[in-house]
């Protein structure tokens, strides 16, 4: 990779983006090849595996949606890489497709037979019914796609001449696009992972969903710096003090997501309602008591102690590990959430899951590396860059 230090654009974009493109392509044949073995695991697996790479453009939207709105400078020198890992939401759609073609195998709610037999599911049934899924699907994408259109067409313009309008466009796309994406979120975690178990219910699902996702986001933005500096792009732009930053912004949504979860099942735990309590039994069957176990440990207490000295939050390699061990968790968190429906009895991981976490996750660093590597790599004529640029903590 080779930076033009005046332009701020790759004169070499090096070989990441190919790569990628490469993995991606060869793992989802391989996963592919899995449907034929057993299409109800592939089908659970893939919802994983899209699901965790999904959040991480969603996290980057509420990232660039949340620095318009606060007028935040010290983060304008990482907007143009969230800008860029939101971009690749539209393409999305299109790895969903497979689980669009997995419903009646994921979703017992599709079944005829099933809700006339199920008086609950009687009563969900205008919610929970094939075309108002596809309607809905429809709608997410839509929102998603129109808010990253917009802001990211706005921000190239700004690359190319200065406009203070442009700026407050900006604002104006992003103050009703944050409670958009706060319903769009909400009701996709909804529909996509919590109907899988129709008969269960969580008011607070959708918020546990969005601490999860935003730290998945951040911890790939941390990766995705750490690589850049090793190739020795932006290494005097961006400095200590942003990725201290993130590293702040890591723990502290580390945290809320233990808070949501906590009181998620506290307050299931203390009702003892039996349509409420038994999605936590049933992931304390066999191996998932362990997973059930260690999740809390490895997601938030080790995290937590780990983050919590300054230092540790101004170690280079440090925050790398961290960042990369919370995508991990972040992973076996939506596995624990999407798995037991197949797996009822204890976990089971293997290369059908491998292969479906590689194969969408190399086609969707693609459509990021694509995007990111195409312009400038910060906001140049942005009148914060500056500013960001001399942050300090």
């Amino acid at each position: 990779m080779k930076l033009d230090s005046k332009t701020y654009k790759l004169t070499d974009k090096g070989k990441l983006g190919n790569i990628a493109l490469a993995v991606g392509v060869i793992g989802l044949l391989v996963s592919a090849a899995g449907y034929a073995t057993d299409k109800v695991h592939f089908y659970h697996s893939y919802l994983t595996a899209f699901f965790f790479w999904l959040t991480i453009g969603l996290g980057a939207m509420f990232f660039t949606l949340l620095h318009h709105l606060t007028r935040a400078n010290w983060s304008t020198v990482l907007r143009r890489l969230s800008e860029s890992l939101m971009s690749t939401i539209p393409f999305m759609l299109i790895l969903f497709l497979p689980v669009l073609f997995g419903i009646h195998d994921l979703y017992h709610w599709s079944h005829e037979d099933a809700v006339a037999s199920d008086l609950l599911l009687q009563k969900k049934a205008p919610y929970l019914n094939v075309p108002f899924f596809l309607i809905r699907v429809g709608f997410y994408f839509v929102v998603w796609s129109i808010v990253s259109y917009f802001l990211n067409k706005y921000s190239a313009a700004q690359d190319i001449q200065h406009d203070d309008s442009l700026y407050f466009k900006m604002r104006k796309v992003s103050a009703p696009g944050l409670p958009l994406f706060a319903f769009t979120l909400t009701f996709a975690s909804i529909d996509w992972l919590t109907s899988l178990e129709p008969h269960w219910y969580s008011t607070i699902f959708g918020v546990y969903i969005f601490a999860g996702t935003f730290v998945a986001a951040v911890g790939f933005s941390i990766v995705i710096l750490a690589y850049q500096r090793k190739q020795g792009v932006l290494t005097n732009e961006i400095t200590i003090e942003h990725r201290h930053n993130l590293g702040k912004l890591l723990f502290a949504f580390t945290v809320f997501w233990a808070y949501i979860g906590f009181s998620q099942y506290l307050l299931i735990w203390y009702a003892n309602q039996p349509e409420e309590a038994f999605w936590f039994l049933q992931r304390w069957e066999g191996s998932w008591k362990v997973l059930s176990l260690v999740l809390p440990i490895g997601h938030f207490a080790l995290p937590f102690m780990a983050l919590i000295p300054r230092a540790a939050k101004r170690s280079f390699k440090w925050l790398l590990f961290m960042a990369i061990y919370m995508l991990v968790f972040h992973y076996i968190d939506l596995y624990w959430i999407v798995m037991p429906n197949h797996f009822e009895h204890g976990a089971v991981f293997g290369w059908l899951e491998i292969a479906a976490f590689v194969g969408v996750g190399g086609i969707f660093v693609w459509l990021f590396w694509r995007k990111y590597t195409s312009g400038a790599l910060v906001p140049v004529n942005d009148p914060g860059l500056k500013l960001s640029m001399e942050t300090v903590n």
